[in-house]
């Protein structure tokens, strides 16, 4: 049986001690205070607001992919009109010598057929009009002339459409400039958050995601029929990158955001998925029910839309979730993010 002694009481001098401690304790706290009037950050606070400039920066990545997405097909929209205008131009040119050739022979022999004054005309179309009545218009000088004026036509019309590509684009760069800002932004702010708690709360929310990072090694996934061909080769090259960091942005193969996670697992298996989450939501067959996904569905979370992983049986989702996170797999119902939809490609 064990002993239960009654403990010693503490002498009248150490009472003496401890009361004077304890005075002083609260005199610092108290001097501490009125030198200091903003009250400490609470923990749970901070923790709160972390998260949620976090979610708000994955939410702002989605969009600067969106942005930059467009601006990508824009340019590429761009460089092919303008590769378009300098053909087009070539051509032009070629059909004007051709005219000025003629207009050179004629003038030589005795006079300029008035039809070739429609390169100097101001205005070709009611010149071409009145120039097809000529005697002296041959059919082919007609059809010359013709040509040109609807090349000329087609080479404006182009250029008109180039230009309005780049304004575009310029918009759009300044949109993905604006959204980097503020992915920035929010990171930098989370960050000096950070800061502000104690070496061990920091220390503790390290922990935390290190054991959820952990966790993943575990989990239990189930026997649910899983998707096949195509569909399991992406699922499989996503389970290849578990462990990989989250960046904003990112595409692959060493560090991913989640949409980035998504569309490159499904580039190895040949199949395009466009860029955003967003985007993502919209292809393929719609799965409304949880208990209808099958391992490798795409998984939609959020109301905006902003999150996407791969459903990976039992409830549970393989995902990169966050800054400051890995891939990993993570129970749908504790990541805080309400389910909308699962997409079958």
């Amino acid at each position: 049986m064990a002993s239960h002694r009654r403990p010693k009481q503490p002498s009248h001098g150490y009472t003496s001690v401890l009361t004077a401690t304890a005075a002083v304790t609260v005199a610092l706290s108290a001097q501490s205070a009125s030198a200091d009037p903003l009250p400490d950050p609470n923990k749970k606070g901070v923790q709160a607001q972390v998260d949620r400039l976090y979610e708000e920066a994955t939410q702002a990545t989605e969009k600067y992919n969106g942005a930059k997405e467009s601006a990508g097909e824009l340019q590429k929209e761009a460089d092919n009109l303008h590769e378009e205008v300098v053909r087009k131009q070539a051509a032009l040119n070629e059909l004007r010598q051709q005219l000025g050739s003629v207009a050179t022979a004629q003038y030589r022999s005795g006079g300029l057929d008035p039809s070739l004054q429609l390169l100097l005309s101001a205005d070709p179309d009611a010149y071409l009009d009145k120039a097809s009545g000529l005697d002296r218009l041959s059919a082919r000088q007609s059809d010359t002339l013709k040509r040109f004026l609807s090349q000329q036509r087609a080479l404006q019309q182009q250029r008109t459409q180039a230009a309005e590509k780049l304004d575009s684009l310029q918009d759009t760069r300044k949109e993905l400039g604006s959204k980097k800002k503020e992915i920035q932004g929010k990171l930098a702010e989370a960050q000096r958050l950070l800061n502000t708690l104690t070496a061990e709360e920091r220390a503790e929310r390290t922990a935390k995601e290190e054991r959820a990072n952990r966790a993943s090694e575990r989990v239990e996934l189930g026997n649910e029929a899983s998707a096949s061909g195509r569909t399991a080769a992406a699922f499989d090259a996503a389970k290849s990158r578990v462990g990989m960091p989250y960046v904003w942005g990112a595409t692959g193969p060493g560090s991913f955001d989640c949409s980035g996670l998504t569309s490159w697992a499904f580039r190895q298996a040949d199949v395009s998925l466009p860029r955003t989450s967003q985007a993502q939501a919209g292809v393929g067959t719609r799965i409304n029910s949880i208990g209808a996904l099958k391992p490798g569905d795409l998984v939609i979370m959020r109301t905006d839309l902003s999150h996407v992983g791969f459903y990976a049986g039992n409830g549970q989702i393989l995902h990169a979730p966050k800054p400051g996170a890995q891939v990993r797999y993570e129970s749908m119902a504790r990541s805080g993010m309400p389910f909308m939809w699962g997409v079958r490609i």
